[in-house]
């Protein structure tokens, strides 16, 4: 993903956005992979996520000062406004999805 398709699929996103910086040769990133995509699942109706290759794009990784992977960023409005790096269970991904969704109707 390129700056461009970061910037249409992340910054002008109506929804809150959650980026997964990772790699292919990382196992954690291998490990948290089927809890981002649970989450993903849980909450399809009110949050997209991209998921970001750290090899494959540089610069957007530097951009948002990405120095460990996985590292999961939630954007909102265009803006990073959290973010856990490493490995994190499903409930603790959840808990700082919480708490920047607004609440379901």
């Amino acid at each position: 993903m390129d700056q461009n398709d970061f910037g249409n699929e992340v910054l002008k996103a109506s929804t809150p956005v959650l980026v997964d910086f990772w790699a292919p040769w990382c196992g954690p990133c291998r490990m948290v992979g089927p809890v981002v995509e649970k989450v993903a699942q849980t909450y399809k109706q009110r949050l997209k996520v991209v998921k970001v290759n750290t090899d494959e794009s540089p610069s957007v990784a530097g951009k948002y000062e990405v120095s460990g992977i996985p590292c999961l960023i939630l954007f909102k409005n265009g803006q990073p406004v959290d973010r856990i790096v490493g490995y994190v269970p499903e409930k603790q991904l959840a808990e700082m999805v919480d708490k920047h969704l607004a609440p379901a109707a």
